[in-house]
């Protein structure tokens, strides 16, 4: 089983692959896949298209500046820690841990509309 590595996190592909299938029903079953992943593709562009209305380069731009706020929050969080030479406290530990949390899913967001909009998912005005 291969996995790919996005972002953050890996995903294992678990897609069968018969070996000694027969060729006509190879090209069957590439058709109905390609069918398939055609149904996903227009769920996708109408779904999205529908939530995300108005998006434009100046969300994407807010959207970045937020999650670079937020890995700057997480940083500067951890130097802060670092400084005072003691021990990091179950409270401490929680906030920085809420500082990466809030950084890497503000990330995982603009990756996903990033993709969204390569995919043909959402259209930017």
């Amino acid at each position: 089983m291969s996995t790919v590595q996005t972002t953050s996190y890996r995903r294992a592909r678990d897609h069968f692959e018969p070996q000694d299938a027969d060729p006509q029903e190879q090209r069957r079953v590439r058709g109905l896949l390609e069918k398939i992943d055609y149904a996903a593709f227009v769920s996708n562009r109408e779904v999205i298209g529908q939530m995300l209305v108005g998006v434009d380069a100046g969300t994407f731009q807010r959207l970045a500046v937020m999650t670079a706020t937020a890995r700057g929050k997480w940083a500067a969080e951890a130097l802060r820690l670092s400084e005072s030479g003691s021990p990091v406290t179950p409270d401490q530990t929680a906030r920085l841990t809420a500082h990466r949390t809030a950084y890497e899913e503000l990330a995982e967001a603009y990756e996903a509309m990033r993709r969204m909009v390569e995919r043909g998912y959402l259209t930017i005005r």
